[in-house]
C-alpha cells in the first residue's frame, strides 16, 4: 500500500477517534459522563441502571477498538502484531470490565476514583497510544540486531 495513502488512511482513524470523543454525549447514554465532570470525589453518585452502563462503556469500547486495531495494522501489516493486539484488547477489556463492573455495582465514595481511571482505560483509546510505540521500538530493535 502507498505510504500516503497509508498515512492518509490512519489520519481518518484517528479523526474517528476524536469524533467518538466529541460527540460522546449524543452516542452514548452514560451518567457517568456528567458525574465526572463535577466535583465527584465527594458527591454521591447518580442513579443508574449499572447493566446500561455497563453495555454503554462496552459499546464505546468496542468502537475505539475498531479503530485502534485499524490503525494498528494500518502501520505495522503484520498478522503477528495484529493477533497480539487483538489478544491484547479482548484480555484488557475482560479484566477492566470485571473491575469495572465489581466497583460500580455498589458505588462507594471512596471508589469514585478508582472507577474513573478503569472508566478512563475503557472509554478512551488509550491502548493504541501505548501499542504503537512498542511495536516501533520492537521493529526498530529487530532491524538493528540483523
Amino acid at each position: 500500500m502507498n505510504k500516503f495513502l497509508r498515512l492518509g488512511l490512519i489520519g481518518l482513524l484517528v479523526v474517528g477517534l476524536a469524533l467518538i470523543r466529541f460527540f460522546e454525549h449524543d452516542l452514548f447514554s452514560d451518567p457517568l459522563l456528567e458525574f465526572y465532570k463535577t466535583e465527584f470525589s465527594y458527591a454521591e453518585a447518580p442513579e443508574f441502571d449499572t447493566l446500561q452502563v455497563i453495555a454503554s462503556t462496552s459499546f464505546r469500547f468496542l468502537l475505539n477498538t475498531i479503530l485502534s486495531l485499524s490503525i494498528i495494522w494500518l502501520a505495522f501489516p503484520t498478522k503477528r502484531t495484529f493477533l497480539f493486539s487483538v489478544t491484547f484488547y479482548g484480555f484488557a477489556f475482560a479484566i477492566l470490565m470485571l473491575a469495572f463492573w465489581f466497583f460500580i455495582d455498589d458505588m462507594k465514595t471512596e471508589n469514585h476514583f478508582i472507577i474513573f481511571y478503569i472508566r478512563r482505560f475503557l472509554i478512551q483509546p488509550i491502548f493504541v497510544l501505548i501499542l504503537l510505540p512498542a511495536f516501533y521500538y520492537q521493529k526498530k530493535v529487530v532491524k538493528e540486531q540483523d
